[in-house]
């Protein structure tokens, strides 16, 4: 009897891991890969492959950083603005012929500092981050044409500029950029759940004010994250510059939600506290396979393709905020029976 308790028990754990989010973005990756195939005898071949690779790798890095500041519930849309600025800073330094170590130096410390600014106005000033990031935004972008204004630089060494072009060794397809994701993704993983550091982050994203009874210094951690970010935006900046081979006033445009968009599509809750490295890198892939099935199918366009992921972005919000309202309807529910039980017994009195 005692043994079938626990199987029953174990019955609806085991149901729940199996419909897990990542469980269902697994399903969802092998049915757009199996899509892109039969859609296409390009989707498959290794220079497709390499492409969806350098199209995303940049975007996948960004949404590390961002997967922590969602989680504790703040938000960074500067990301792109700063990979910008970073960029722009890389090309005027190498316009000047200052020595590449330190303008890795350089602009590096331009993303902390960028950063710094962002979590300094969220955490001591007390600004929401959704307003300070979209100031920044405009605020970053603008410096960067500045720094640079309308010029071009495309004279990096050719060692750097290989980065995007030559796939990572031993792996035909694999580009620089996810080789470079894969092993911060795994960092990330187990900074965020398999230590103290990332039970903090769920439990300020959870409850601030409990985090903070518990000895949490919220606004050190949340700022600590917008540096982080910062310097990764910029990293960012560099890796795709060299991507490029060149550096331009309109670099990044649009990344912001495209890196927002992969991490609510990967089930981290926009209002903090849930979130899984392995959701995001799924989802990740997801997302630059659904484009590229898009794009080798006839009639769509990058364009078309900005309807889609603003569509899966505001999919990704309606599923997660659906149990928090299913909650909310059952106890109104609960409630409005409860007045009329009381109000029948009071009428029967």
């Amino acid at each position: 009897m005692e043994h079938e308790r626990g199987e029953r028990r174990a019955a609806p754990r085991v149901l729940q891991s199996v419909m897990r989010w990542e469980t269902a973005l697994a399903v969802l990756l092998v049915l757009v890969f199996g899509v892109g195939a039969r859609s296409s005898d390009q989707f498959l071949t290794s220079y497709n492959l390499q492409t969806i690779c350098t199209s995303i790798g940049v975007i996948a890095i960004m949404a590390l950083p961002m997967t922590l500041i969602i989680v504790v519930g703040e938000i960074d849309l500067s990301v792109a603005s700063i990979l910008a600025l970073a960029a722009e800073m890389l090309g005027y330094l190498t316009l000047h012929h200052w020595p590449l170590g330190l303008i890795f130096v350089v602009v590096l410390a331009l993303g902390a500092a960028a950063g710094a600014v962002n979590g300094f106005l969220v955490t001591v000033v007390g600004l929401p981050s959704l307003a300070v990031t979209i100031g920044t935004l405009t605020l970053y972008r603008g410096l960067a044409t500045v720094v640079l204004g309308p010029n071009t630089v495309s004279t990096y060494p050719e060692f750097w500029t290989n980065l995007g072009v030559v796939s990572f060794p031993g792996v035909p397809f694999l580009s620089w950029s996810v080789a470079i994701f894969i092993v911060l993704a795994i960092l990330f993983a187990i900074v965020l759940h398999r230590t103290s550091v990332g039970r903090r982050l769920f439990a300020i994203g959870l409850n601030r004010e409990a985090a903070e009874h518990a000895g949490t210094r919220v606004g050190l951690v949340k700022m600590s994250l917008f540096v982080l970010s910062g310097v990764i935006c910029a990293f960012v900046g560099i890796l795709y510059t060299f991507e490029l081979s060149s550096a331009g006033e309109n670099i990044g445009i649009g990344f912001e939600l495209q890196v927002v968009t992969i991490v609510l599509l990967g089930g981290v809750s926009i209002f903090g506290g849930k979130g899984t490295i392995i959701g995001v890198a799924l989802a990740t892939f997801v997302y630059a396979g659904l484009h590229s099935t898009l794009l080798l199918s006839r009639g769509f366009d990058d364009n078309d393709f900005m309807v889609v992921s603003g569509g899966l972005l505001i999919l990704s919000v309606l599923i997660q905020s659906t149990p928090a309202y299913v909650r909310r309807f059952n106890e109104a529910r609960r409630r409005w029976r409860a007045q009329r039980r009381t109000a029948a017994l009071e009428r029967a009195a």
